[in-house]
């Protein structure tokens, strides 16, 4: 084990002051990998001291949309070049099979880069013509650095889902990846340079977060944007940090998704859906299906065939290109989540498959039989354990995916038009699908409700966040002159 994976600060691959590094674990050896530079109060206010000037002085805000999108655009070509590269630092970091970090998460990164670039480039602000003889307008500038703080269950795809709006709109920005999966972060800083950014556009920092980097960034005044992803109480922790100082935050947290599985439903494409939306990335996803209500009439025939396929999934190594469900991302996380596994007759749940494997693996565990009381049924675990319960009519199977201080998403399965369109409007949830999961429109608004944390990105919904929006108003005839227009 000998490499070294750096902060990347003002253009330049760094190690701490204080030389000090702590290592990455690969979860399925079990064994660190790398050494990570480990930053502290000193390197978080290199990181904002550079992309603060960046901002002030240098020409990225200044740089017109198409010069700034051909620099984005040139960074996502170089993530598809560096495709392997990238894909083996996410699974070699958390245990994600290789499929996915590949086949998706690569891919998907690139094309928040293409997207948020085009998006602001095409992005239209308002003309408003006022019978007063003015005329008034909207810009949306920068609004200065950003602080991004990602986490490790998706590692590219998050980080480059904070940084690509960011920077397209104009921003600096200080990336903080998660502690557990660093690699990723600091080869996107390397492309950036190779795609043209300036020097403190974009900054890596690795570190901890409570008295680490962390807190520097969140509690630095001249940090103008946070947004994080993350567990809901290191989320109540940055939005009280940023209150300080008034520091807008976009907090996408923890989720506890409801599945609704109706009696009209189209069972295959169901239990399909069902299997993907808890069992992927081993349940490690705050999107996931975790609660899944079957209404009654179909409960014993939809219960054997999740069975089934749960058990037909290939768990093991995931730089196998056959495994489809890898260890748990941490020796911390496996014993959180196999402390809800090892729970379960407690709770008086009935485990129908599943249950510990190899090393930091869980086998995709499904529970029945537990009161809606129960820890399961209440808690995030973010494993590959699914509570499944029947209900009866529509109006119990809402009661039931609402019965939680959670709303991130929901989804729901059936063939009646007007019930997919009722119950995704009565469901307290900031994305709901229907008859599928986890397809992604990157205009729509994306985030929670509750305890699943505040705001929304996506579209023009990152535009709101990442820019200061202003109004221009303007005379533009004599007759302005006799008017004053009032707030």
């Amino acid at each position: 084990m000998t490499e070294l994976i750096p902060h990347v600060i003002d253009g330049e691959e760094t190690e701490s002051a204080s030389r000090a590094c702590f290592d990455t674990v690969d979860p399925w050896t079990r064994r660190p990998w790398a050494r990570v530079a480990l930053g502290g109060d000193e390197e978080a206010a290199r990181a904002v001291t550079a992309a603060r000037r960046a901002f002030d002085d240098g020409p990225w805000p200044r740089m017109g949309l198409a010069e700034r999108g051909a620099i984005l655009h040139r960074l996502a070509d170089l993530i598809i070049e560096h495709r392997d590269e990238l894909a083996l630092a996410d699974t070699t970091d958390m245990g994600k099979p290789i499929t996915d970090t590949r086949g998706n998460d690569v891919p998907r990164s690139a094309q928040n880069f293409r997207f948020f670039a085009d998006h602001a480039r095409l992005s239209a602000g308002e003309a408003l013509p006022m019978d007063t003889g003015h005329h008034a307008y909207t810009r949306f500038e920068p609004a200065g650095v950003v602080a991004a703080i990602a986490p490790w269950n998706f590692p590219l795809m998050l980080e480059t889902w904070k940084v690509a709006p960011a920077l397209a709109w104009g921003n600096t920005v200080v990336l903080k990846p998660a502690e557990d999966t660093p690699a990723s972060a600091t080869i996107l800083a390397r492309l950036a340079l190779q795609a043209g950014m300036p020097d403190g556009v974009l900054n890596v920092v690795h570190g901890y977060g409570p008295g680490s980097v962390g807190s520097a960034l969140t509690g630095d005044p001249r940090v103008d944007r946070i947004t994080f992803t993350g567990e809901t109480g290191t989320g109540r922790t940055i939005a009280a940090a940023a209150a300080a100082h008034l520091t807008p935050v976009s907090l996408e947290l923890g989720g506890k998704g409801a599945n609704l599985v109706f009696a009209d439903a189209d069972l295959d494409s169901a239990v399909s859906w069902s299997i993907r939306a808890i069992f992927s990335n081993a349940g490690q996803v705050c999107l996931a299906g975790s609660r899944l209500y079957i209404q009654r009439e179909i409960y014993d025939e939809f219960l054997a065939r999740f069975v089934s396929a749960a058990e037909s999934l290939i768990t093991g190594d995931p730089k196998l290109a056959s495994t489809q469900l890898g260890p748990l991302a941490s020796e911390e996380h496996w014993k959180k989540v196999r402390s809800y596994v090892e729970g379960i007759p407690a709770d008086g749940g009935t485990m129908r498959t599943g249950g510990p494997g190899e090393g930091w693996l869980n086998r995709p565990t499904i529970v029945t039989d537990l009161p809606a009381t129960a820890r399961l049924c209440r808690e995030e675990i973010f494993g590959p354990v699914a509570v499944v319960a029947p209900f009866d009519t529509e109006a119990d199977g809402i009661a039931a995916a609402n019965n939680t201080p959670y709303g991130l998403n929901a989804m729901l399965f059936t063939e009646n038009l007007s019930r997919a369109h009722r119950v995704a409007a009565a469901l307290k949830a900031g994305t709901v699908w229907a008859n599928c999961f986890f397809v992604r429109d990157l205009r729509a608004p994306f985030g929670g409700v509750g305890d699943s944390g505040i705001g929304r990105e996506g579209g023009t919904f990152s535009r709101e966040f990442f820019t200061e929006p202003k109004a221009v108003v303007m005379a533009i005839s004599d007759i302005a002159t006799a008017h004053v227009q009032s707030d």
